[in-house]
C-alpha cells in the first residue's frame, strides 16, 4: 500500500478510537455487560492463528559492549519482519555504481584540464620567436629573468 493510504488508514484509527472511547463513559451497566459477554463468545469462536516461523535475527554487538547485559540474561531482541522491496537487491549497488561514475568523470575531467594547459603551453612556445633550441639551454632561464 502506498504511505498516503495507511496514513488515512491510521488517521480514520485514531478518529475510531477517540469516538468509542469519549462514549464508553456514557454506556450503562446492562450494556458493558452484554458486550462483555459477546466479547466471550467471539473470543471463544476464533479461530486458532497460525504460528508464523521467524527466521533468527542477528543484532551486530561490539566486543565488551552491553556485557552486563548477556550476563543478566536479558531475552533477545527480536526484530519486526522488514517487508521485501522490489529492488533491495540493489540498494547498495546504486550508490556504488554511482560513485564509480563520478569518480571516471572527475578523472576524465583532470585530464581535459591538462590536456587543455599543455595545448596552452604548445601554442606559446610555437607562437614566441625565439627558436625551440633556447628552451633547452640551461642558461635560458638566467636570460628569461635578465629580459623581464
Amino acid at each position: 500500500m502506498s504511505s498516503s493510504l495507511d496514513t488515512k488508514e491510521l488517521e480514520f484509527a485514531r478518529q475510531v478510537r477517540r469516538a468509542l472511547d469519549e462514549n464508553a463513559a456514557s454506556l450503562s451497566p446492562a450494556t458493558v455487560d452484554r458486550l462483555a459477554v459477546a466479547r466471550r463468545a467471539a473470543l471463544a469462536r476464533k479461530k486458532p492463528e497460525t504460528v508464523a516461523v521467524a527466521a533468527p535475527v542477528f543484532v551486530p554487538a561490539l566486543a565488551g559492549a552491553g556485557a552486563a547485559g548477556a550476563a543478566g540474561g536479558l531475552p533477545p531482541v527480536e526484530l519486526p519482519p522488514r517487508r521485501r522491496l522490489r529492488f533491495s537487491r540493489f540498494a547498495l549497488a546504486w550508490p556504488l555504481a554511482a560513485l564509480v561514475v563520478s569518480l571516471v568523470a572527475i578523472a576524465y575531467w583532470e585530464d581535459q584540464q591538462r590536456t587543455a594547459e599543455l595545448a596552452d603551453i604548445d601554442a606559446a612556445m610555437l607562437s614566441d620567436d625565439l627558436p625551440l633550441t633556447a628552451y633547452l639551454d640551461h642558461g635560458f632561464n638566467a636570460y628569461l629573468s635578465r629580459s623581464h
